[in-house]
């Protein structure tokens, strides 16, 4: 009896603790089962890992991953934190998709596409960028940037012929669009809709800068775009306006024409309209280098005089886009084919305008072209 009653309050302690649960910390399901210890009937829980098999497992990232395009390791990292909960590890990913693309946006983002969208009266030009080829390639990406030229499309701009307007990033950013996309649906924001598109594709998506350029009054507005994957994106944009004096002139003809200057504009990369449009800065460093060159071969100074404007005169044949030779046929120049062109519609054409943009420098065009200012004349 004494070393009965010397054990009682030691067991009764064992057997509270025995029947406190076990906490092991993890978020899986629990699952409880009973032991005896001893002859009492002691129950207690344990916790272990998810009872999803790892096939299971498996698939349920393949259907988020297909959702959603958000990286793989964010689509698991979801699903185990609300325990393979497909639908709640989907909202939890839009949940999160602000953190993800903040984290994102101090990288470097090079890469991406031009979107163009043309109607009648304009052509608008955007640049949307990310950090590699492989998400620049991939279509909720595309459908983004269209969808941006599109909406670009629509804003008031300046309405005087062949007059290039740039658009800055955050002329869009609060632009509402009803997206219509299985992974992008709904009314949002431009800036909202580019978050969550980066945080789909794990880059960092930045949306870089755009220009609007009016339609002439008689006339066309021509546009190419090279490295197409698809109607409306391009690596390189070429936009040029054709201005004609006759508004009874045969515009199909000239739109033929216009079609291959945007082309030779992509190709020739001109950066003056005329002779008269480079600028005095440009002219002037262009002479010292050239004068440097000349004078190292130690010739006279009215040989050194004769090489340096001989050497001017190339310098314009690659810069200007009058004086340069048509990439189609090199033996005429732009101005020579636009006088063929007049004779043959029966009207003077002239160039109004024309820009030529490549991915990568979108701000950096931005912030050489003021508003009222010819593109043509940004080197």
């Amino acid at each position: 009896m004494g070393l009965t009653r010397g054990m009682k309050r030691p067991i009764e302690i064992l057997f509270k603790r025995l029947r406190s649960p076990v906490n092991c910390g993890n978020a899986y399901p629990t699952s409880s089962y009973s032991n005896q210890i001893n002859g009492f009937g002691v129950f207690f829980t344990q916790k272990y890992s998810s009872e999803v098999s790892a096939s299971e497992q498996m698939n349920l990232i393949k259907q988020l991953r297909e959702r959603t395009s958000a990286p793989i390791k964010e689509v698991k990292s979801a699903l185990v934190a609300c325990n393979w909960d497909i639908e709640a590890a989907q909202k939890d990913l839009r949940k999160r998709g602000v953190v993800l693309a903040s984290k994102k946006s101090s990288r470097t983002a090079a890469e991406g596409f031009l979107a163009l969208a043309q109607n009648q009266k304009k052509a608008v030009i955007f640049e949307l960028n990310c950090e590699t080829d492989f998400v620049a390639r991939n279509d909720i990406f595309q459908y983004l940037a269209l969808s941006l030229a599109k909406s670009a499309l629509l804003l008031e701009g300046s309405k005087q012929a062949s007059v290039a307007v740039p658009i800055g990033p955050e002329c869009l950013e609060d632009l509402k669009i009803n997206f219509d996309h299985p992974k992008l649906t709904g009314e949002k924001t431009v800036q909202n809709a580019i978050t969550e598109v980066a945080a789909m594709m794990g880059e960092n998506v930045k949306l870089g800068g755009g220009f609007a350029i009016s339609a002439p009054s008689y006339g066309v507005l021509s546009t190419y775009l090279h490295t197409s994957p698809k109607p409306g994106l391009g690596r390189i944009a070429g936009l040029i306006s054709l201005e004609a004096e006759d508004k009874d002139v045969s515009l199909d003809t000239v739109q033929r024409v216009g079609s291959e200057l945007a082309m030779h504009v992509v190709a020739a990369k001109p950066l003056f309209l005329t002779k008269e449009d480079v600028s005095s800065d440009a002219l002037g460093n262009e002479r010292d280098i050239l004068r440097s060159q000349a004078e190292s071969t130690g010739k006279s100074q009215m040989a050194i005089d004769k090489m340096v404007e001989g050497r001017l005169r190339k310098y314009f044949e690659e810069v200007v886009l009058m004086e340069q030779k048509f990439v189609v046929d090199d033996t005429v120049t732009i101005k020579n084919l636009l006088s063929n062109l007049s004779k043959e519609v029966g009207s003077t054409v002239k160039i109004g305008n024309f820009l030529r943009v490549e991915v990568g420098e979108g701000l950096r065009r931005l912030e050489a072209v003021s508003g009222t200012e010819s593109l043509s004349q940004a080197a």
